[in-house]
């Protein structure tokens, strides 16, 4: 019997992967959590075989939480489930340790299958997640400082505004931009915005 943990702050999606699991014979829904220190404290209790995990919660989020658990329980098999394609988002799941991901608008068509699948010692990454993966695999990754202004451009800032807060000189930021837009293939600072907002670089 595979047991299963469930980690999404909407209770009604958390009642779908209810019923989905608890009909197969083969898996048992055993903890439900609705934040990421909840999904921590859980996993101790209970031990699950699988954890499916969302991403985006109050409290902790859903890849703090996979680091936490995965630090006290290195050999814990999780799942992502959310609303993101992006590919920065995905690496970051696996980066920090997720075996499955699963676009929450399949999940009635992928979860059972991918629950055994990483139960068994698989990874299940479906096939639009990974061609997004590929097409950005030879590009550079932005800078920490980078994402700071991108973050600030999303907000509305100017370059000004942005070399102030962020205490650099505005010649500096303007040099942030310029590869900002390269990296990312944007036309201009809208553009640059789009994208990293697709990718899950940054989010508002």
């Amino acid at each position: 019997m595979i047991g299963v943990l469930s980690v999404d702050d909407r209770p009604l999606l958390r009642e779908g992967i209810a019923a989905l699991v608890n009909a197969e014979s083969d898996m048992k829904l055993i903890g439900e959590a609705s934040n990421g220190q909840e999904a921590i404290a859980k996993f101790r209790l209970h031990r699950p075989d699988v954890t499916l995990m969302d991403l985006q919660m109050p409290a902790l989020s859903g890849i703090e939480a996979i680091v936490g658990i995965r630090s006290e329980f290195p050999n814990a098999r999780i799942i992502v489930l959310t609303t993101y394609t992006g590919d920065v988002q995905v690496l970051r799941a696996l980066k920090a340790g997720a075996r499955g991901y699963i676009l929450k608008a399949h999940v009635r068509r992928e979860l059972l299958d991918t629950i055994r699948a990483v139960h068994a010692g698989h990874k299940r990454i479906p096939p639009e997640v990974s061609a997004e993966l590929a097409e950005h695999a030879e590009e550079d990754e932005l800078t920490l400082r980078e994402i700071d202004v991108l973050r600030l451009i999303a907000a509305g800032n100017a370059n000004k505004e942005i070399a102030g807060q962020l205490a650099i000189a505005e010649e500096t930021v303007k040099s942030h931009v310029t590869r900002i837009l390269a990296k990312l293939g944007a036309n201009d600072r809208t553009h640059a915005v789009t994208r990293a907002l697709k990718r899950g670089i940054i989010e508002l």
